[in-house]
């Protein structure tokens, strides 16, 4: 009997190169995708029969790993892997894997369309448009302005290539700086956030980054900055960010990923005119999805048949 393989992730879907990819190494994919919360009985029976799973972003906690026995790899279709428990994961012998390098540059784009939009406050001009209004909305050049990146990562670097080819001037904060380039400065985090007229967040979420990005630093931003978050929500202290939103600490913010996704009902950041929210979009271009797919299916495979995958989180 072919291995069970789990996949989450929505945009994977029988027929594609990931499904027939599995197919050819003898391997059964088994479709659950993952569209918001999963009710208590489904959650805890998810890996049931289940040899391998390729993950979206949902949590996977240690009490669903508990029953698990046959469960030997989750790959997740990302880079981000906070989700997973991974020391439960790693206490039962189950390899997890993420897929890095597949989706920087579809996130500095979008990280630098987010910029944009922000500069030339193109959400308010749009919206009034729409309803009848022709507005002369003067925005603001991108050229000699400061681009403040915290995380330099495949993602934070691609940003950073990004802005200094806009003739932006790059700062980053960074425990790894990369070569000398003269058109990046690494400096320390306060700096960063203290000098940048747009402050682009690219580190790594956990309990040691959550609320990275506080009140305290909102305050030593400049009025006239834009915060922008393509990386993890848990950086960025939501309540703070709607204060400072909403009393002008900051000038404006664009979010594409949020502590709790979707944006739940009663959250401070509903409602405010000078924040944008994108729905987890950085990654999902049609190119970053399908090397992304294909690196989660091969670290699959690899754990399966006994080779060691390219990129374990846990050993």
């Amino acid at each position: 009997m072919a291995r069970r393989i789990l996949i989450t992730t929505d945009y994977l879907r029988p027929g594609d190169a990931v499904d027939q990819l599995l197919r050819r190494h003898g391997l059964d994919p088994v479709y659950s995708p993952s569209s918001g919360p999963r009710p208590a009985g489904e959650r805890y029976s998810l890996f049931d029969g289940i040899s391998g799973a390729i993950l979206a972003s949902e949590p996977v906690t240690a009490d669903m790993l508990t029953g698990t026995s046959s469960l030997r790899v989750i790959a997740r279709s990302g880079v981000g892997y906070d989700s997973v428990d991974v020391a439960a994961a790693t206490a039962r012998g189950i390899v997890v894997c993420n897929a890095p390098g597949t989706n920087h540059h579809s996130v500095a784009e979008l990280t630098v369309g987010l910029i944009l939009m922000t500069a030339r406050r193109l959400g308010e001009v749009t919206a009034a448009v729409s309803q009848g209004s022709w507005p002369r909305t003067a925005g603001s050049e991108l050229r000699g302005s400061t681009l403040g990146i915290i995380g330099y990562g495949p993602s934070g670097r691609a940003t950073a290539s990004l802005g200094a080819a806009l003739g932006m001037n790059v700062l980053v904060s960074t425990a790894h700086p990369g070569p000398p380039n003269a058109a990046i400065r690494f400096t320390d985090l306060d700096a960063v956030i203290r000098e940048s007229d747009y402050l682009s967040l690219h580190g790594r979420g956990g309990e040691a980054s959550r609320g990275l990005i506080n009140a305290s630093r909102l305050q030593s931003m400049k009025p006239s900055a834009v915060l922008i978050n393509t990386a993890r929500g848990s950086l960025v202290d939501e309540a703070a960010l709607a204060t400072a939103l909403t009393d002008g600490t900051i000038a404006a913010a664009a979010l594409d990923v949020l502590d709790s996704e979707p944006l739940p009902g009663r959250s401070p950041l509903r409602g405010l005119n000078n924040l944008l929210i994108t729905s987890h979009l950085a990654g999902q271009t049609v190119q970053a999805r399908a090397r992304a797919g294909l690196a989660a299916a091969q670290a699959v495979i690899d754990v399966l048949e006994n080779r060691s995958p390219a990129h374990p989180v846990n050993g």
